[in-house]
């Protein structure tokens, strides 16, 4: 589990970055392509900032992985709601005394954002603050989260709150490989099980606010504090392809920035750049000839499409191949046997690595097998009669010593 975690944070350090400038007003950012995994854009994506409740994305992670069942009731305490009114702290709108689920809980956590729920959470599973903030920093350094460091669960402005947008797209792409996570944070409003109220998201709001065309957004995190600003962690699907993008500090003000800042840098890419099938799955990408085998030839075929986000006006040419292994295939090759490895390129970007498997069972072709090795042959035959002249002779001795 460490070695997969610890590889979701390798991949966004490994792969080039695409030399994009972009006008925006956040001052910190990253848009990462999760089927390919490489980021695409970054501004000041390694710089130490706070990141508001966008800190809550790794509450609900520690919450979720530590909870046995999500319909199990609670009840909520005055310490549920400890210096919230103080601190100015966003709220699900829960009250004392209140019976809810744990995915009541979840919900008001991250979509409205709500301080309550998150201190609710830390309490019934850690028993406070200290020991639940603990398990936030073990599992930022278990996802190689080097750069990040919690103090609290809400996402307060706090000396030594601090991350790094880089730091955040591991996270929340973590969180989107829990089903529940991703369900909660695509959804736009949930009815309390006790049928109280009912919560709305953050996101879904902040960006219909805009009246724009923005449904390639599906879901994600905001945050505001006075350090932070304006906070959006959003993950998209553009063209079947799948997305995720962090920015922080976005000047605060009546329009939500951080969502304009989402459109220009997803718009870019819907803009200039297209999904294409580089090969198609089946289609032979490379033929290898025999040696004194009945098949001349044997084609290999894509087990599968090989799809990628490119520039728009891309040249097929940009696509090679490069095949290290065995040139020709002996007729005796066993089938299962390894040729070789096919890698794939896009321009000077590696996009797969094949194993080349023989599949095909050759046969002997023996009239080839003759022409290629006559040498062979005429050896053959003179030992063959070799044997048979000292077989004869052995023969014939054996008579005159019985006569």
């Amino acid at each position: 589990m460490k070695q997969l975690v610890l590889f979701l944070a390798l991949i966004l350090f490994i792969f080039p970055v695409a030399a994009v400038e972009l006008d925006i007003y956040s001052e910190n950012a990253i848009l990462y392509n999760i089927d390919e995994d490489k980021i695409l854009y970054e501004k000041n994506s390694s710089e130490i900032v706070a990141i508001a409740s966008l800190t809550k994305i790794m509450t609900g992670i520690v919450a979720i992985e530590n909870i046995s069942s999500l319909d199990e009731e609670v009840t909520l305490i005055n310490s549920d709601f400890a210096t919230l009114v103080e601190n100015n702290a966003s709220v699900a709108g829960f009250r004392v005394g209140q019976k809810l689920t744990y995915r009541d809980l979840l919900y008001g956590l991250l979509l409205p954002s709500g301080a309550d729920a998150a201190q609710a959470l830390t309490r019934l599973i850690a028993g406070g603050r200290d020991n639940f903030v603990k398990l936030m920093n073990e599992k930022a350094l278990d996802l190689g989260m080097e750069a990040t460091h919690f103090t609290n669960e809400t996402g307060l402005d706090e000396e030594g709150q601090t991350s790094t947008v880089k730091d955040v797209a591991i996270m929340l792409k973590y969180a989107l490989a829990n089903p529940t996570l991703k369900e909660i944070m695509m959804t736009p409003s949930y009815r309390l099980s006790d049928g109280s109220r009912t919560v709305y998201s953050t996101v879904y709001n902040s960006v219909h606010s805009l009246n724009q065309d923005l449904d390639y957004i599906l879901g994600g995190k905001t945050g505001t504090t006075s350090k932070a600003g304006r906070c959006l962690a959003s993950f998209a699907e553009i063209d079947g392809v799948d997305f995720l993008l962090v920015t922080v500090r976005a000047p605060q003000g009546k329009t939500p920035l951080n969502v304009v800042d989402a459109q220009t840098i997803y718009n870019y890419f819907i803009t200039n750049y297209i999904n294409v099938s580089l090969i198609s799955q089946d289609e032979v990408f490379l033929s290898l000839p025999t040696e004194d085998a009945t098949l001349k030839e044997v084609s290999f075929k894509a087990p599968e499409e090989i799809k990628k986000f490119v520039p728009k006006g891309y040249n097929q040419e940009d696509v090679k191949f490069s095949y290290e292994g065995i040139d020709t295939i002996p007729f005796n090759m066993k089938t299962g046997s390894k040729l070789g490895t096919l890698s794939i390129y896009f321009q000077d970007e590696k996009i797969k690595d094949y194993a080349i498997i023989l599949d095909t069972a050759l046969t002997l072709d023996i009239g080839a097998f003759v022409m290629h090795h006559p040498g062979i042959i005429i050896g053959s035959i003179v030992l063959f009669l070799i044997v048979i002249l000292v077989i004869i002779r052995f023969a014939t001795r054996r008579k005159r010593k019985k006569m």
